[in-house]
């Protein structure tokens, strides 16, 4: 029996036409380009249905009320398909990734995001292979997760982020295993894929939140950490220097952290560095973070610890456990702590 896979067309670079003022989506290009292309026709590919999004958008557009349009067309779907491929701008096609993995509970099909950085239009692109590859992946393979596709490589969706504007492969999982790889031959590596007990989806969908991401970096005033934290800021990304270390040394900045966590903001500290993780409290330089009850993201993507957030918060869980699921892996987003297959959090 012939495999089905979902398409969703969000907008973005891979199917975008060129205009007076650059790189834009056309409504309606993409089902006519699809249609054109022999390979899609093989005996080998999967039957497709092809949803388009209207309006397109560049992923720069793309946030919260995406994220929940996306994930309920998978949900509406889900019985009627062997896999999902969702086309998306580059730029944060992570965030997305990431997104849909905290509110797709119980996913027990492949999710596949894939997009390109040079549109079908163009002569040598790398969007037919993307496109191609990430098709074959949804309808062949049993991956009961969300993955990115993109420049040969398979990834975990929460675990991936954008680390080159114009390199074909864009994307890296810097701190987890690649799930698979597209050579010669599809290799997936199963042992690095989820195995979570509960098979039943359902779908949560997140809420508005008020939630910052700040950058560290050498000379930044204290000022600046106090302007974002006010007293309805409830979730705060430190994106912190090596294992999570900030300027200091005059007390203003113990001060205006431990000001926001009185006001209830959770306050996760990333590192910048795209390897390894930030644990806050091995050096001095993290000290007042830790004085301020901030907690460590460990290993997760500013991506995904925002997203975590957004799906804790709207959980609406206490204070004290949103720190301490924070510092749990729920979907395999972090490398330690693992509650594979719980979904009933806070609940």
């Amino acid at each position: 029996m012939k495999k089905k896979v979902y398409i969703i067309y969000t907008g973005g670079t891979i199917g975008m036409v060129r205009t007076p003022n650059g790189y834009a989506p056309e409504k309606g290009y993409m089902e006519r380009l699809l249609g054109e292309i022999p390979e899609l026709r093989a005996d080998i590919m999967p039957e497709c249905i092809f949803s388009e999004y209207d309006p397109l958008l560049d992923s720069s557009s793309i946030a919260l009320q995406e994220w929940i349009k996306i994930a309920r067309d998978i949900r509406d779907n889900y019985t009627r398909y062997d896999g999902f491929v969702v086309l998306h701008g580059t730029d944060t096609m992570a965030y997305t990734a990431s997104a849909l993995s905290f509110m797709l509970e119980g996913l027990d099909k492949p999710v596949i995001l894939t997009g390109s950085q040079i549109p079908f239009c163009e002569i040598r692109n790398d969007a037919r292979d993307n496109l191609i590859t990430a098709i074959m992946i949804a309808g062949h393979y049993r991956i009961p997760e969300v993955c990115l596709y993109f420049g040969n490589a398979l990834l975990r969706g929460n675990r991936a982020t954008k680390v080159s504007a114009d390199a074909l492969s864009a994307f890296e999982s810097p701190n987890y295993p690649m799930l698979g790889t597209a050579g010669v031959d599809i290799v997936v590596q199963e042992k690095f894929c989820r195995k979570d007990k509960k098979r039943e989806l359902s779908l949560f969908e997140f809420s508005e939140q008020q939630i910052a991401v700040l950058k560290i970096f050498p000379g930044i005033k204290p000022e600046i950490f106090e302007s974002i934290m006010t007293p309805t800021l409830k979730g705060l990304v430190v994106e912190a220097f090596g294992a999570g270390n900030i300027p200091g040394g005059d007390g203003r900045t113990a001060e205006i952290f431990k000001k926001a966590a009185d006001n209830g903001t959770i306050i996760v500290v990333c590192t910048q560095c795209l390897r390894g993780s930030a644990e806050i409290g091995e050096y001095e330089a993290s000290k007042a973070l830790a004085d301020a009850g901030a907690i460590s993201g460990y290993d997760m993507t500013a991506e995904a610890a925002v997203t975590k957030l957004y799906y804790l918060l709207s959980k609406g869980c206490s204070h004290d456990e949103i720190k301490k699921q924070m510092q749990t892996d729920l979907r395999g987003e972090m490398s330690r702590g693992s509650l594979s297959g719980v979904y009933n959090i806070c609940e």
